[in-house]
């Protein structure tokens, strides 16, 4: 009874349009009050939660990604992906989908991504003619490689949610990972051009390009810096993502100057905004996820999924299903959090290792902002495309079908996302 009592209430208020952090927090006080645990103890575990210091790590990119966000870097991406496949058929696709993995490298966020590089790119793809639902389907789609390649945040979240889970480990297990969805998306949008006759680009005059070079190399340098200090040992996640915050502070407000220090207080608000919403949520799914663990409530999923098929391979796609189904009700952030140490012992008792499943877990999430109800990033391609969602979402299906290929590689080669970690001695 005390679990469905948790869960029951818990689906309820989010039913309900209640804030999914405050669903979670009123779900557990009437699980504590039904099973006579003290009140108290739901406010401590909820403290306990963001008592982390690798939470650290989280404000301090979101802030260093708003910055580069304000700075306009995103333009200066866009130019410098042009000189690598601008020429290809379809080239403004492939400048979108590569713009959108070194954009997501900076930003970790796949709203963002799609936010900063869609306003640009989306209406400089319908002047050259390409159709408006092509054009948005790479924008989008290419925006989920933020959430696997570093300094991806919810990458952090897992790894907080998971325990004993190297941040370091699943920063170097999303790079081979989001190459290789970056690789697809652009054959999928070469093949798409193709197809339908889009044009070739025209690159700039070779004078402007040692300028465009070094914008889009000192653009990408943070990146750089964040991945390769981790990776290598000379820093930890939280100093660089302190070392982030200072150089995009130092390149838009004093290197390029694309940013005035009076637009410092709209970057501050925006952090906040957004490290507030984190940060609640957080404290609200570790007294739930407490419940769930007092309940045994792991043991009674794998028991229910081993009554279906002993088989591993079998079983992976259940769990893939399952998190597909859930990214159909619920944003990405919540779902890590309460799903995470449900179907993190389930998988481990198959042999998959807690590494390679956040990984497969980003990106099944990732695919549930691609389409309604909750949608997130589709919403945002589709505001700033000025297409409807129902268009949108029948144009999405090739992309979401490339999606799920990765998505099954990712989850039946443990090689693509644990050869890297292996391989480096820090990670």
């Amino acid at each position: 009874m005390a679990t469905w009592i948790l869960i029951g209430s818990f689906v309820l208020g989010v039913l309900l349009r209640v804030p999914v952090a405050l669903a979670l927090v009123i779900s557990s006080f009437l699980t504590a009050w039904y099973l006579g645990v003290p009140l108290e103890v739901v406010g401590q575990r909820m403290l306990s939660g963001i008592n982390s210091w690798s939470l650290l790590a989280i404000p301090l990119f979101i802030l260093a990604g708003e910055i580069m966000g304000e700075g306009g870097l995103s333009q200066r991406i866009i130019d410098f992906s042009n000189l690598l496949v601008g020429r290809l058929r379809g080239g403004l696709a492939l400048v979108n989908v590569v713009a959108c993995m070194f954009f997501g490298g900076i930003t970790g966020s796949a709203v963002a991504d799609a936010s900063s590089i869609g306003s640009i790119m989306i209406p400089m793809m319908r002047q050259k003619g390409y159709d408006k639902d092509y054009a948005v389907g790479v924008t989008i789609t290419g925006s989920i490689q933020g959430l696997i390649v570093p300094p991806s945040h919810n990458i952090i979240l897992y790894a907080l949610v998971a325990g004993g889970v190297s941040i370091n480990a699943l920063f170097a297990a999303g790079i081979a990972p989001g190459i290789l969805l970056c690789l697809a998306l652009m054959g999928l949008s070469y093949a798409m051009a193709v197809r339908r006759g889009y044009p070739k680009e025209v690159l700039p005059p070779v004078r402007e390009w040692p300028r465009i070079v070094a914008h889009g190399l000192l653009s990408l340098t943070v990146a750089f810096i964040i991945i390769g200090g981790i990776l290598f040992g000379v820093f930890t996640a939280n100093e660089s993502a302190a070392i982030a915050v200072v150089y995009a502070f130092i390149l838009v407000f004093v290197g390029f100057r694309s940013a005035s220090l009076r637009q410092i207080h709209r970057v501050l608000v925006a952090t906040f905004y957004r490290l507030s919403a984190v940060l609640f949520l957080i404290c609200a799914s570790a007294a739930f996820s407490w419940f769930l663990s007092y309940l045994q409530v792991p043991d009674q999923v794998m028991r229910a999924l081993t009554s279906v098929s002993n088989n591993r391979y079998v079983v992976l796609l259940l769990i893939n299903l399952i998190l597909l189904l859930l990214g159909l009700m619920m944003d990405m952030a919540p779902l890590i959090l309460i799903a995470t140490p449900i179907l993190l012992p389930v998988v481990t008792h198959f042999g998959m290792d807690p590494v390679q499943f956040g990984i497969v877990m980003m990106l099944n999430l990732g695919i549930g902002l691609l389409h309604p109800p909750v949608g997130s990033v589709l919403f945002v391609g589709c505001t700033i495309g000025e297409i409807s969602v129902e268009r949108m979402t029948v144009a999405m299906i090739p992309f979401l079908l490339l999606l799920f290929a990765v998505l099954m590689v990712i989850t039946y080669v443990p090689a693509v996302t644990l050869t890297l970690p292996h391989l480096l001695p820090n990670a």
